[in-house]
C-alpha cells in the first residue's frame, strides 16, 4: 500500500481528496502547512506528494524544492495541485522539481488515476 504526503491547507479540499485517495488503497498522511509537510517527510518518507501551492508559511514552491534537496529520493513523484494555471506557473513548479500539475478545480476521479498513473511509472 503506497503512502501519499497531501499537503493543502484548505480543510475541505484536504477531506476530500484524504477521502478520496483513501477509497481508492492508499494510506494517506495529510499536512496543512509546508512546515508540517517537511516534517512529515523526514519522519516517513512516502511514495507520492501532493502539494498545494499557496498556502501560509513556505509556498509549495519552497516545500517542493526542500524536498527535492533533502528527505524524499529523486524518484518519489511530486504533483503540483494548485488554482495557478498560468505559463509561468506550470515552469516555476517544474523548476523547483515537480513531476506534474493538477490545476483547481479538478475531478477527483482524474486526481486518483494521475496518482495512480505517477505511481506506476516510479514501480515500472
Amino acid at each position: 500500500m503506497s503512502t501519499i504526503l497531501l499537503v493543502e491547507d484548505d480543510p475541505d479540499i484536504r477531506h476530500l481528496v484524504s477521502y478520496k485517495l483513501t477509497r481508492g488503497g492508499f494510506t494517506v498522511v495529510a499536512a496543512a502547512d509546508g512546515v508540517a509537510a517537511l516534517r512529515a517527510a523526514r519522519e516517513n518518507p512516502p511514495d507520492l506528494v501532493l502539494l498545494d501551492v499557496r498556502m501560509p508559511r513556505m509556498s509549495g514552491i519552497e516545500v517542493c524544492r526542500e524536498l527535492r534537496a533533502g528527505p524524499l529520493p529523486p524518484t518519489v513523484p511530486i504533483i503540483m495541485l494548485t488554482a495557478r494555471s498560468r505559463p509561468q506557473d506550470l515552469e516555476q513548479g517544474y523548476a523547483a522539481g515537480a513531476t506534474e500539475y493538477i490545476v483547481k478545480p479538478f475531478s477527483p476521479r482524474d486526481l486518483l488515476l494521475r496518482v495512480e498513473a505517477a505511481l506506476a511509472r516510479v514501480s515500472s
